[in-house]
């Protein structure tokens, strides 16, 4: 599908799947605009064809330009924060970029700073990117890796919904404690608040549902740490930590739920890939975070994925 960005437009010339179908079909079948979003499109007056407004019963022919106004100013919403940002994908509907450890996600209260989208904010500020910063995922304080970021409101409608359909696929790699002895499993187990602690999480019939799929990658004999590679099917506070813990298997550096001091200086618990459809054009994308302050044999696993990914 051929599109650009036009100011606060975005312009696609329709493809031959799209030949003969009605604007509002677009609209709602092949680009699943929500109904509050349609409604505002509708009533300002933003769908156009050839730069004029024209009923969305039309239907369209091959080689049209369909425009829709995705590109509206809005506040950022947070403190601009200058520092690093490592983007690891980015174009006019999403950026990916690979979180450190150490730093959260988004602010959790109003004028915070020192967050991931603090960083995205001044991001965008720096190149002209003038949108609410809408992260579609998070991941805790002390996990690097990727996450994903909506430049408008319809990839980030569209996005939140992939989530939910788990259609956006998360892998993350970890050095546990211990050797496991299954190869690979399934941990499904709920996950709800520790009564006794107020930021811990653990194991309980009462709590959300939680899975977790593992994958042995190697065993490290002189450290006693198993390399896992895990998805998740569902995204509990904490659900990784709290599942390898459950099993006998913490996080190696994980404070809150494994040893207090095991010899690492961070949480070996990283964010290693993510793929997910595109909002507009439907193609599959794959980003894989690197990492340089994490144990080599991860680092190298890291570099495998890289490669895999290159190839695909």
């Amino acid at each position: 599908m051929q599109m650009k960005k036009a100011g606060e437009w975005c312009e696609i010339i329709v493809p031959e799947e799209w030949k003969n179908k009605k604007i509002e079909q677009i609209l709602k079948e092949d680009l699943k605009t929500p109904k509050k979003l349609l409604h505002q499109l509708r009533m300002n007056k933003d769908v156009t064809v050839h730069g004029e407004t024209v009923s969305w019963s039309r239907e369209l022919k091959r080689g049209d330009i369909l425009q829709i106004r995705l590109f509206q100013e809005e506040e950022y919403g947070i403190v601009l924060d200058n520092s690093e940002l490592d983007v690891l994908f980015e174009d006019n509907h999403l950026l990916v970029v690979n979180k450190p450890a150490g730093i959260d996600t988004h602010p959790n209260e109003h004028g915070q700073t020192g967050t991931l989208a603090n960083r995205v904010a001044f991001y965008f500020q720096e190149n002209r990117v003038l949108t609410k910063v809408r992260h579609i995922h998070r991941l805790d304080r002390e996990t690097s890796g990727a996450v994903l970021f909506a430049k408008h409101a319809l990839a980030g409608a569209t996005m939140d919904r992939y989530l939910e359909q788990r259609k956006i696929s998360r892998t993350y790699l970890a050095m546990v404690h211990g050797e496991i002895k299954h190869r690979e499993g399934m941990i499904d187990k709920p996950i709800g608040k520790d009564r006794h602690h107020p930021t811990r999480r653990r194991v309980s019939p009462g709590g959300q549902k939680a899975v977790t799929e593992f994958k042995v990658v190697n065993y490290d004999t002189q450290q006693n740490a198993s390399l896992v590679k895990l998805k998740l099917y569902t995204g509990r506070t904490h659900q990784i930590r709290v599942h390898m813990s459950h099993i006998g298997h913490p996080v190696a550096g994980d404070r809150l739920y494994g040893k207090k001091n095991d010899g690492y200086d961070r949480q070996a618990l990283h964010a290693a890939k993510i793929s997910f459809p595109h909002p507009i054009t439907g193609e599959q994308l794959t980003s894989v975070a690197p990492s340089d302050d994490l144990p080599l044999i991860l680092q190298k696993e890291i570099d495998r994925m890289t490669a895999d990914n290159r190839r695909d």
